[in-house]
């Protein structure tokens, strides 16, 4: 089976190793929603990652919205954001061969905003990116009672302050920036405002923020996930061909 789990650093994190890898060492990394759906059981992301021949780690901790804030959930002692970084990055170059910027990363609901916040606080490790249904404004689950946050933040606050928006750089961003939002969907005025602060700082983005049909769920990102690989797969091959002619 193409799909497997392993541990990576003392966590869980599915494998997928396609039956025949792309030829320039190309993979993903998934980011995980607040629900913790996984991957695996996705017939239509797995048939997208076998169909361009990437390989790919989808990494599990929690409800820790992939930030750089002690998840008790995930690890006493190491955040989200460090586990990504010392962790599964290793991991992706010791088995795949592969590193920035032949690595991808693709995130839905909590995992897409996670994508995007790794993107803008690391954009040269994380060049490229795609988010489905980003869960940008998560600071709005604090007054609805989230179980986790009061665990990782002093109050409401803080959790806004921390929110992906809030860590774009006007002056180092990554070069390939795609995201997608549902207009029925909760999260699709956050993203929205993402596109009106890109693009009042000149940032280039690409984005689909009118395509509707199934609201926050697998119904859209299953709909929306051959965009999200055909971007993947055309800018993980222009990277390619940058980096060559800079050799």
């Amino acid at each position: 089976m193409p799909w497997s789990e392993i541990v990576v650093a003392g966590h869980p994190c599915e494998l997928f190793e396609p039956q025949q890898p792309n030829l320039h060492n190309f993979a993903v990394i998934y980011l995980h929603g607040v629900r913790q759906n996984r991957l695996s059981d996705q017939p239509v992301f797995t048939a997208l990652l076998e169909k361009h021949g990437l390989p790919a780690l989808a990494p599990r901790t929690g409800r820790s919205w992939w930030t750089n804030r002690i998840c008790p959930e995930f690890d006493p002692n190491v955040t989200a954001e460090q586990y990504v970084l010392q962790s599964i990055l290793p991991e992706a170059e010791r088995r795949f061969g592969t590193k920035s910027p032949a690595i991808a990363l693709l995130g839905t609901s909590m995992g897409g905003q996670g994508a995007l916040r790794f993107s803008f606080k690391f954009p040269d490790k994380f060049p490229i990116v795609t988010a489905i249904s980003p869960a940008l404004d998560y600071q709005l689950r604090w007054r609805e009672g989230d179980e986790t946050l009061p665990q990782m933040y002093a109050d409401q606050e803080a959790v806004r302050q921390d929110t992906a928006i809030l860590h774009v750089h006007p002056l180092n961003w990554p070069r390939n920036l795609w995201y997608c939002c549902d207009p029925q969907d909760r999260w699709h005025e956050s993203a929205e405002r993402l596109r009106m602060k890109l693009g009042a700082l000149g940032i280039p983005q690409d984005y689909d923020l009118e395509t509707s049909g199934g609201g926050h769920g697998f119904e859209y990102y299953n709909r929306m996930a051959g965009k999200a690989f055909d971007y993947i797969m055309d800018r993980l091959d222009r990277e390619r061909r940058r980096f060559v002619a800079r050799a």
